[in-house]
């Protein structure tokens, strides 16, 4: 019996340090697999003299449960990813994590909202995939009405479509609510107009509506200058352009003070020192009748803007279609606002 073979064997698997995982299954092949050292020893020992095969089989069996030991705590070790490569330098700095940001007219569209929450308005949502009644009819459109034509719509079936304004909650609002009503509505509506650098198919807006006993155009006037004051600068102006829309009556278009040049006039205001931000008009009793509320008792105005106007007016954009391009340099510029 070879005692110095032993003796080497038992060194080499005390001395064994692994760097991988894959030099761990090495070990064990060579020691305890099928045609690996131990397997090798236990067959010898046929030709071992009876005196001594006892001994030898001892010292097998030592060398063995060494083996199984050493391959057992180098395999918790590695699962428990307590080893560490040597060539890591745990004293590097880590990667940083690089923050998003929120999208810009995510941005706006909560400053819009912001400013109508401090004044009592709540926020009310519906579907964008709505009927003919919310979405036309309930709203002063009646069947085949040239109104309609204003707006390009994505029909789904004969009565339902994308809806084409987020006015549709407004009639939801006031068919399950009665006055006193002050809600802003914001969504993303539905266009089907040709995607060019002033145009999309689909674009977000911010609709409000209050009604209540005595509501008068002044009461709105007042409250869009404060909205403009809030949004704009205390500096801002607003001034008001008759218009027409089929579900308010007298209705207006509202120019804000030129929040780039202060009213001076620059390219973006077309030298004018205004620019138009929303519509606006005091709601159509047949509106309000068609949604059940008294228009003999109850008033009230309603106005809408494009949060997609707003924004590009606010950061001087030149393209509506970058903000659904998902361009990261673009969205970089938004880091820290709020």
């Amino acid at each position: 019996m070879n005692t110095e073979k032993f003796e080497k064997l038992l060194n080499e698997i005390g001395d064994f340090i692994p760097e991988t995982k894959e030099s761990i299954e090495s070990f064990r092949i060579k020691f305890l697999g099928k045609k690996g050292v131990l397997t090798d020893l236990f067959a010898q020992m046929k030709d071992i003299e009876p005196a001594l095969r006892k001994e030898f089989g001892q010292r097998v069996n030592e060398i063995k449960q060494h083996a199984e030991a050493k391959l057992e705590t180098w395999r918790n070790k590695f699962d428990d990813a307590t080893t560490v490569a040597p060539n890591i330098d745990l004293s590097l700095p880590a990667e940083p994590l690089r923050l998003g940001s929120a999208h810009p007219l995510t941005i706006v569209r909560q400053q819009i909202i912001d400013i109508f929450i401090r004044m009592g308005y709540t926020l009310s949502e519906g579907p964008e995939i709505e009927d003919d009644w919310h979405n036309f009819s309930a709203l002063n459109f009646p069947p085949n009405h040239p109104a309609r034509d204003m707006q390009d719509t994505f029909f789904i079936s004969d009565t339902m479509a994308l809806r084409t304004h987020t006015s549709s909650v407004q009639v939801r609002v006031m068919e399950n609510k009665q006055p006193p009503i002050r809600t802003i509505s914001p969504g993303r509506v539905y266009r089907n107009e040709a995607i060019s650098a002033r145009a999309h198919c689909f674009f977000h807006q911010v609709e409000g509506l209050y009604i209540d006993e005595g509501v008068s155009f002044a009461d709105m006037k007042q409250t869009l200058l404060h909205f403009a004051q809030e949004m704009f600068g205390a500096q801002s102006n607003i001034r008001l352009r008759a218009s027409y829309f089929p579900f308010t009556e007298p209705s207006a278009e509202m120019d804000v003070t030129c929040f780039i040049c202060n009213g001076k006039g620059c390219n973006i205001c077309k030298g004018s020192g205004w620019v138009e931000i929303l519509g606006c008009g005091m709601v159509d009793p047949a509106v309000l009748t068609n949604c059940g509320i008294d228009a003999e008792k109850y008033t009230g105005f309603a106005f809408g803007m494009g949060i997609e106007r707003i924004t590009m007016l606010k950061y001087q954009i030149k393209d509506l279609r970058i903000f659904s391009e998902n361009n990261v340099r673009f969205l970089q510029q938004f880091s820290g606002m709020n």
